[in-house]
């Protein structure tokens, strides 16, 4: 995955600041982190009136906010600064921040509700525990000013309480931030799990300097953007690919239909329907384009979806290993992916036919494939889809909240996009018919997992700025503009590349 925008791990990052301080001057990074500051706050508070609260904590994150301190004062804005560990003293770098630090300290938040901007400079990427009782009581008064009178709250390099790599609250408490100001490269904890809800709006500062791209990004469509080529006007259905969703058992018919129905309008060139429940429609009548079948033996597919409504018996299963046998592109969600992680028959047959595959499994899915917990997932949301491509030899979409795409040669991306109103039954089934839909249509696989969970996500905020949602927001809502957010992509491409021409 070649990105513009790296996500580097703690112990990336840490390498990096190791180096740097190798060869910079003592406080070099600390005061370039604490010039970056002092010019965001300056901007984003310019237009409230009240101090600026700056916290401190006891590490160098408590270093950058002195510094920021400091020069807020030199630009004639007297900040009031609290010290969450009073008693204790700084070490290194954060030291001299302190020294240098001449102004008034405080010891407890009392005036801190009449804030123009509250800085979070209690800890960094370090943390790796709860926050002390202490810091609990500062973190919660600060969400609960924030929330109330809508101050800004500005975290410098990550909220404090959010770990850096996984996303995750470090117990229940965590700064809501509404600006987060990162430090030397992007972290994936600010765009997973908890993450995006504690993080506000990202801005990214290198400090000066220059750090190697890892196997981690930020999904976007630079990223996959070459697989969306406009259609010669010489076109005819066959080169678009012939597509097969196949479940809806009984009770779950609408789950392939809807998988159908988004693999229409994302392109695919004909979509075949098997339903697998007793007496299912021969047709649908809200999307007549759809083939409804009772058997696939006589088509020849580019790919397939299994999963959407698929079911747990018998027919389920032998209909799933028989597409395993095959040769077809392949789409696996929900009860697929039930069934692989029950037969170990199938797994084997799935980690070896050695054709192009994307699993989109949600935590409990996930789970159930790794044989672990969802908390396990969830605590490592990065390495668990890692996990599952390598195990399985597919792209995995891991969905979520920064739903994880992750390859099997070890690359893995974030995706941004989507929203809440994504959390109600059939927007998988929709993912897995677009997903289907590229495939069909010759996509690569990486490039089609990849578009497929941004243009999903990108549909349902489209839907939203719309006014349909979050909440109400169903899963047929995104189909439109899930074809809009498809077609304003490749017109985009073709006109980036009429400009380089």
């Amino acid at each position: 995955m070649n990105s513009t925008h790296p996500l580097l791990l703690t112990a990336a990052l840490r390498a990096i600041e190791q180096d740097a301080s190798a060869h910079l001057p003592a406080g070099t990074l600390m005061d370039r982190a604490g010039a970056a500051a002092a010019a965001l706050t300056l901007q984003i508070g310019s237009d409230r009136a009240g101090p600026v609260w700056i916290l401190v904590g006891p590490g160098n994150n408590g270093g950058d906010a002195l510094i920021l301190a400091r020069l807020l004062r030199e630009a004639g804005v007297t900040p009031e600064v609290a010290l969450l560990e009073p008693g204790r003293a700084h070490e290194g770098d954060a030291r001299a921040a302190r020294l240098a630090w001449t102004g008034p300290i405080r010891d407890q938040l009392d005036g801190i509700e009449h804030a123009a901007l509250i800085v979070d400079g209690l800890y960094g990427i370090g943390l790796n525990r709860p926050l002390s009782a202490r810091a609990r009581d500062w973190v919660e008064r600060v969400n609960h000013i924030s929330q109330s009178s809508a101050c800004p709250v500005l975290a410098l390099d990550i909220p404090s309480g959010l770990h850096a790599d996984s996303g995750a609250r470090l117990g229940e408490c965590c700064i809501v931030a509404s600006h987060t100001l990162t430090f030397i490269a992007d972290k994936p904890g600010l765009h997973t799990l908890d993450g995006p809800d504690c993080a506000g709006q990202v801005f990214v500062h290198s400090l000066g300097l220059k750090p190697a791209a890892g196997p981690g990004s930020l999904n976007a469509p630079a990223v996959f953007a070459a697989a969306a080529q406009p259609r010669r006007r010489n076109s005819h259905k066959g080169r678009f690919g012939n597509l097969a969703v196949i479940g809806g058992n009984q009770g779950m018919v609408g789950a392939a239909l809807l998988a159908g129905r988004s693999a229409l309008h994302a392109g695919a060139g004909r979509v075949y329907v098997q339903l697998l429940a007793a007496g299912a429609p021969v047709w649908d009548a809200a999307q007549p384009e759809l083939m409804l079948r009772s058997t696939l033996n006589d088509l020849s597919l580019e790919a397939a979806v299994l999963g959407p409504g698929l079911g747990m018996d018998a027919e389920a299963h032998a209909v799933l290993a028989r597409q395993l046998a095959g040769d077809t592109a392949l789409v696996l969600d929900a009860d697929a992916l039930n069934l692989i992680g029950l037969s170990p028959a199938l797994a084997q047959r799935l980690a070896t036919r050695g054709q192009p595959c994307i699993l989109t499994p949600h935590p409990l899915e996930a789970a159930r494939l790794l044989g672990t917990e969802v908390g396990t997932v969830q605590s490592d949301r990065i390495g668990s889809a890692l996990e599952l491509a390598r195990r399985y030899q597919a792209v995995v979409v891991l969905k979520g909240a920064g739903s994880i795409i992750a390859a099997p040669d070890g690359t893995w991306c974030i995706n941004p996009t989507g929203n809440p109103g994504l959390a109600t039954a059939g927007t998988g089934d929709v993912l897995a018919g677009l997903a289907g839909a590229l495939l069909a249509q010759g996509w690569p696989v990486l490039s089609a997992a990849l578009a497929s969970a941004w243009l999903h996500g990108q549909a349902a905020d489209d839907a939203v700025a719309a006014g349909c949602g979050p909440v109400g927001l169903v899963a047929s809502d995104l189909i439109v503009p899930l074809r809009t957010a498809l077609n304003r992509l490749i017109q985009s491409n073709a006109e980036r590349h009429a400009v380089r021409k």
